[in-house]
């Protein structure tokens, strides 16, 4: 392998790393709009959707059954899509920017329906818009399993926060990946407190927030991938 492809392969690990932290915040500000903006559901963190949906069908609690349930099954519907899409390719290719745009598209498509629909009947939009961003979040989970970068799902921390504990010198680990791990669970927490401030503006614009995130991601990672491919890295 020569030093030139060496560079190359690491300049892509980081850009690949930078770009699914972005989307690790843009899962935060949409979960926030979910669960505080759309009658307390998680479009991206199933565990806590799984947690809530078991809390909620013991009938002791006042917690929502339908939405939770329509946004776990539209998350898993958007994992297999979004696979089907990526295919296997490893890494970044082309079929993974398609993949972030048509993200992004839905994403985009949801903040205009939670800006102008909202009047028309707000719980059949809410139960859409929760439905319509599990499928995004499921299709985004799929994609970051292709893109392979270590402990960041993009989606969920719980394992990130494992590794980060069960590798530390605590621990009598070597603390490797702790930097990209912190900056993964610090990030879906920035993005969860921007999304509850973008509520005090409109339900609609911690999703428009995550669409344009989505937007660049994709963007940089197809100029990336792309320069890489010319260069022959």
């Amino acid at each position: 392998m020569s030093v030139t492809h060496r560079l190359g392969r690491a300049d892509a690990d980081r850009l690949h790393l930078a770009l699914m932290l972005a989307l690790t915040f843009s899962t935060g500000v949409v979960d926030a709009t979910g669960y505080l903006g759309l009658d307390r559901v998680f479009t991206g963190n199933m565990t806590g959707n799984v947690v809530l949906l078991g809390m909620a069908l013991t009938g002791t609690t006042n917690l929502p059954i339908l939405r939770p349930l329509l946004a776990l099954a539209a998350f898993l519907a958007g994992a297999v899509v979004g696979s089907r899409l990526v295919r296997r390719d490893d890494g970044w290719s082309g079929r993974v920017t398609a993949t972030l745009w048509v993200i992004a598209g839905l994403l985009t498509a949801i903040a205009v329906l939670l800006a102008f629909a909202l009047h028309l009947d707000p719980q059949l939009v809410g139960t859409i818009a929760t439905s319509a961003l599990g499928f995004a979040m499921g299709m985004q989970a799929a994609l970051a399993r292709r893109v392979k970068v270590a402990d960041v799902t993009t989606v969920v921390v719980t394992s990130t926060l494992t590794g980060l504990a069960a590798d530390s010198r605590l621990a009598g680990g070597n603390g490797s990946l702790w930097v990209r791990r912190a900056l993964a669970v610090l990030l879906i927490t920035a993005g969860a407190a921007a999304g509850a401030l973008a509520l005090l503006v409109h339900v609609s614009l911690g999703v428009l927030v995550s669409a344009a995130i989505t937007i660049v991601v994709a963007s940089l990672g197809h100029t990336g991938h792309r320069a890489r491919a010319s260069s022959g890295a």
